[in-house]
């Protein structure tokens, strides 16, 4: 089977992460394929800007190994293999090999998310942990969300959250977010 090279990045923001309504009829982070003479960290936050917007940095899960050569990339929070059939794809059946990481906005970017075809919103934990369905404008039912992207959609956020540097009202123009209230 071919096998392509992505990388998906949650973009967390206080108690809220960024999910959109994909062509693939699911609900998923910003993310697309590695370009070639790209690495995985330089591809996810081209992917995160180009599809949200939004200026981040990959948030790090490890700490690095205490050394200057050679020069370390942060590790993907995890590596997601993932079969596709022929639906909505030119290239035919093949798989993703996925790296996933867990991204926040930097200091003076905007949070506002693209609307669209695929739009935006900022889902918020509480709506993750009690009721992962979110609504898709285009048809007006509620469709629920992938367990691996809640899961990793929680986590991101706990990441963000630990990281000591988040947004949260100071930046929330645009969209409202899900599930509070």
């Amino acid at each position: 089977m071919e096998r392509h090279f992505t990388v998906s990045g949650f973009v967390s923001d206080g108690e809220r992460t960024a999910l959109h309504w994909h062509r693939i009829q699911k609900w998923l982070p910003a993310g697309g394929h590695i370009e070639r003479d790209e690495d995985p960290i330089e591809a996810v936050l081209r992917e995160v800007k180009e599809e949200t917007g939004i200026d981040v940095e990959v948030l790090p899960t490890v700490v690095p190994f205490g050394h200057a050569k050679p020069p370390q990339l942060p590790p993907p929070v995890t590596i997601g293999v993932y079969d596709l059939d022929t639906d909505g794809y030119a290239d035919g059946p093949h798989q993703h090999i996925d790296f996933v990481y867990f991204t926040r906005p930097v200091s003076g970017a905007s949070l506002d998310l693209p609307g669209g075809d695929e739009a935006w919103d900022w889902v918020h934990e509480a709506t993750l942990r009690s009721n992962p369905q979110l609504p898709v404008a285009s048809c007006g039912a509620d469709m629920p969300i992938e367990d691996d992207v809640r899961r990793l959609a929680l986590a991101a956020i706990a990441a963000s959250r630990a990281s000591g540097l988040t947004r949260g009202a100071a930046g929330r123009a645009g969209r409202a977010d899900r599930g509070q209230g």
